[in-house]
C-alpha cells in the first residue's frame, strides 16, 4: 500500500480496528454478583492450554508504510520516529527499543500486523511480584492479528469499526502460525488435549488449575512469588477460545460456601 501514509491516517479508526477483543471466561460470568455460572463454553476437538500472564495488554502495529505504533488495551501511545511518547504503564519505554530493532516488515497489500505482547513484570498491575520482587519486565506473544482491506476499513464509522472488531472480523493466527513467529517468545504451551476431556464443574476447573499450572512459568528471577494468574483455553484456529483465572474459581468457591 504505496500510499499509505501513518501521518495522515485517521488514528482513531486505527486505534479501534487494532483492539484486542475481551477472552469470555471458561465459565459464564453471573451479572448478578460476578460469579462463575456452571455454563460451560464448549471446545470441539483438540484444545491448546497456555499460561495467562498477569500484565498489561499491549500492541506493536505493523504499518505497510513500513512505520509501527505502539499501543495499550484502549488507546495509542507511539509512532516510530516520536520525539515523546505516552508514559502510561512503560509501554513505551519496555517496548520502543525492541520494536525499533526488528527486521524490516513485509505485509500483504492494503494489511497491517498486529502483535499482542503481555507486558508484566516491574510495577505493572497489582501482581508484579508474583514475576519479579526486584522490578524486572518482560513479555510475552499471545497473539498475532492482520487486518486487511485496510484504506476501506479506515472509513468506517466508528460503530461499523466496534461491530466489526467485536464480532470477530480481525484475522488471527493459527497455533501453527504462532509457533513459527521468531520475534517474540510466546506466552508458555502446557497441554493440547482433547476439549471433551475438560472438567466443566467449577470445583474441578479450580483443582485442574492447580494441577497444571502450580507456578508461573514465566518468572523474571528468583525474587517473584511465582503465583500465576491462570489459564486461556484455545482451539489450534483460534476459533474459540477462553479464559480460565484462580481468581474467579477462588471467589465463586468460597461464595458457595457461604450459602
Amino acid at each position: 500500500m504505496a500510499d499509505f501514509d501513518i501521518r495522515a491516517a485517521d488514528l482513531k479508526a486505527l486505534n479501534s480496528l487494532t483492539k484486542y477483543p475481551s477472552i469470555p471466561t471458561y465459565h459464564e460470568l453471573d451479572p448478578r454478583n460476578g460469579g462463575l455460572t456452571e455454563t460451560v463454553t464448549s471446545f470441539p476437538g483438540p484444545v491448546i492450554g497456555t499460561e495467562k500472564v498477569d500484565g498489561c495488554n499491549s500492541r506493536l502495529i505493523l504499518l505497510p508504510d513500513g512505520s509501527y505504533l505502539l499501543g495499550s488495551r484502549e488507546e495509542l501511545l507511539y509512532a516510530r520516529g516520536d520525539l515523546i511518547g505516552n508514559p502510561s504503564q512503560g509501554i513505551v519505554a519496555s517496548l520502543r527499543d525492541v520494536a525499533d530493532g526488528l527486521p524490516d516488515h513485509e505485509l500483504p497489500p492494503d494489511t497491517l500486523r498486529v502483535y499482542y505482547l503481555e507486558l508484566y513484570g516491574g510495577k505493572i498491575g497489582g501482581q508484579a511480584k508474583n514475576y519479579s520482587g526486584r522490578g524486572a519486565v518482560g513479555w510475552r506473544l499471545f497473539d498475532v492479528a492482520e487486518v486487511n482491506d485496510l484504506q476501506e476499513r479506515l472509513t468506517w464509522p466508528a460503530e461499523r469499526i466496534s461491530a466489526w472488531r467485536d464480532g470477530g472480523g480481525q484475522e488471527y493466527a493459527t497455533e501453527d502460525e504462532l509457533r513459527a513467529v521468531s520475534l517474540f517468545d510466546l506466552a508458555p504451551r502446557l497441554f493440547t488435549m482433547d476439549g471433551a476431556d475438560l472438567p466443566t464443574e467449577v470445583a474441578g476447573v479450580h483443582a485442574f488449575l492447580g494441577e497444571r499450572l502450580p507456578r508461573t512459568l514465566v518468572a523474571l528471577d528468583d525474587s517473584g512469588q511465582g503465583r500465576p494468574e491462570g489459564i486461556v483455553l484455545r482451539t489450534p484456529d483460534r476459533s474459540v477460545i477462553a479464559k480460565a483465572r484462580f481468581q474467579d474459581y477462588e471467589r465463586t468457591l468460597k461464595r458457595r460456601a457461604r450459602h
